[in-house]
């Protein structure tokens, strides 16, 4: 690829790909230049932040997830901004979501489930201590280390607070409607822990079972099912398990489980190992005020650095599963909200591939150099499915193309990579022992 790419530098982070997108931030791959620690930027505009009166809560809920150091939340390291911008430096894990899990095996052990459960329930137990609720508890948002040690992210940033109100309750409905507490659905205010915790009961549901609790193409009528609590539970799920989600899945939030009794629970306390951890002393609080200013001595800046369309090692290494490199390259990889493939094939004609084979599937194309933005026509269960597509240089003669979800469902993404890679067979790269076998 003999165009130039620009490269990014925020402060002492090298900037690498997008990771995630929300409505009102981006989630970018970084290194710390002086440690060559890996860490995730989550950048938001300014501009939107002011826009919609979001500064006193954002300020408010940093503030929080900085004073949250526990080994079950993700770290949040420190708070940059720009006259533009903002900048929240995350802990990157590398060990991908909760939610691939459960899409490759369908469903987990007691053992297994309830690991990561009393990992959940710990982490939850902390930030509730500190009046932090976080409103979209879900697989997606249950991340995995190195160590296969459960990771919550976005507490307290992907669901922004508002106000507890003069009544003692939250007014604001958000979060995923199959997870979401009946009481968050009333409208008439909701206690923040609790909604959460039935939250955890439906991740545990689905963790056992391996499917939803509560599940209805049809809005209306999945509403009626969270409020009257309808649901069943499979043969294979134990007694004691049933028991316990049952508590927690109370549509009345006055008599629904709390968390102390889970912690009493029999089913629950096998092999239970609390969270060990020291807490530290003060925490500076004096960056999240800078990022509100627009004085010299507070601005972080903003450097872009042309250089070569070839993908930096630290970015390869952390596409791959853990920094097992074999993974990178395996189209039959297990498909999550993004997958990549590598082709021999110039970048223009692999552009030029990937349109033509979309189109027919309803899409819309949007090319800039070698990155794609493809929107479905159709909207689907969580609107139009839009996926960004961008080629990286591997080497002078291997490409590797990236192509992520950045809006709509996940399951629809994983429809339309399968049809996606039936059309492009002659594009994506296989090995000779791979050929030899197709023979």
């Amino acid at each position: 690829m003999s165009q130039a790419k620009i490269k990014r530098r925020i402060g002492k982070y090298e900037v690498g790909r997008t990771i995630g997108e929300g409505a009102f931030a981006k989630v970018k791959f970084a290194r710390n230049s002086e440690t060559g620690e890996h860490v995730a930027i989550k950048i938001l505009e300014k501009e939107k932040v002011l826009k919609h009166k979001m500064a006193e809560q954002i300020g408010r809920e940093i503030a929080t997830m900085k004073l949250i150091k526990h080994p079950n939340v993700v770290r949040l390291y420190e708070v940059m901004g720009s006259r533009t911008k903002i900048y929240i430096v995350l802990e990157f894990v590398t060990g991908g979501e909760l939610f691939d899990k459960i899409v490759n095996h369908a469903r987990m052990s007691e053992k297994e489930a309830r690991s990561y459960f009393q990992q959940l329930i710990n982490a939850v137990d902390y930030c509730h201590s500190r009046g932090v609720y976080h409103r979209d508890l879900k697989p997606e948002n249950l991340l995995l280390d190195a160590y296969g040690q459960l990771k919550v992210s976005d507490f307290g940033l992907s669901a922004l607070s508002q106000q507890i109100q003069d009544d003692g309750l939250l007014h604001t409905t958000c979060g995923t409607p199959n997870y979401v507490a009946p009481e968050v659905l009333d409208d008439r205010g909701y206690d923040g822990a609790a909604a959460d915790l039935w939250s955890c009961g439906v991740i545990l549901f689905v963790l056992l079972a391996g499917y939803l609790p509560f599940d209805d193409p049809n809005l209306m009528n999945l509403y009626k099912k969270i409020s009257a609590a309808e649901f069943t539970c499979p043969p294979w799920i134990s007694f004691s398990a049933r028991k316990l989600i049952a508590r927690i899945l109370d549509p009345n939030p006055m008599t629904r489980i709390a968390i102390s009794e889970i912690l009493c629970d029999e089913w629950f306390k096998k092999d239970y190992k609390p969270a060990v951890f020291e807490e530290t002393g003060e925490t500076n609080l004096d960056d999240i005020e800078a990022v509100f200013r627009d004085s010299e001595e507070h601005l972080v800046t903003e450097k872009k650095e042309e250089q070569p369309t070839a993908i930096n090692a630290f970015e390869l290494i952390s596409m791959s599963k853990g920094l097992n490199l074999e993974n990178l390259f395996d189209i039959e990889q297990a498909l999550k909200r993004e997958t990549r493939f590598t082709s021999r094939c110039p970048a223009k004609e692999i552009v030029n591939k990937i349109e033509e084979a979309v189109k027919p599937l309803g899409f819309d194309v949007q090319k800039k150099n070698y990155k794609m933005r493809l929107e479905n026509v159709k909207a689907g269960r969580k609107g139009n499915l839009n996926i960004a597509t961008e080629i990286f240089q591997v080497a002078p003669s291997l490409h590797m193309v990236e192509v992520r979800k950045a809006k709509g469902d996940t399951l629809e993404f994983h429809k339309f990579y399968k049809n996606l890679s039936t059309k492009l067979d002659d594009v994506v790269w296989k090995a000779e022992e791979d050929t030899e076998e197709t023979n």
